[in-house]
């Protein structure tokens, strides 16, 4: 089964958010787009056995998303 993970930049606190409507509980920010990956990883696992989803074979898409206004 295939879970689509959010990512969003928030250019006020300089953090990645991760977010997911098919991960219930699933809310994580970071830094780093890396290191929100890896923490994804490990996150999905735990909240998918908390909310008794027992897929097998899951996998993560990540759709990410980072806005940014320019000077002309």
């Amino acid at each position: 089964m295939e879970y689509i993970i959010n990512f969003s930049w928030d250019n006020e606190a300089n953090v990645w958010i991760a977010q997911s409507d098919d991960v219930p509980g699933l809310v994580l920010e970071s830094g780093s787009f890396d290191a929100l990956v890896e923490r994804v990883r490990f996150a999905v696992p735990e909240l998918l056995d908390l909310n008794e989803n027992t897929s097998p074979q899951p996998y993560l898409t990540f759709i990410s998303r980072r806005q940014e206004r320019i000077a002309l």
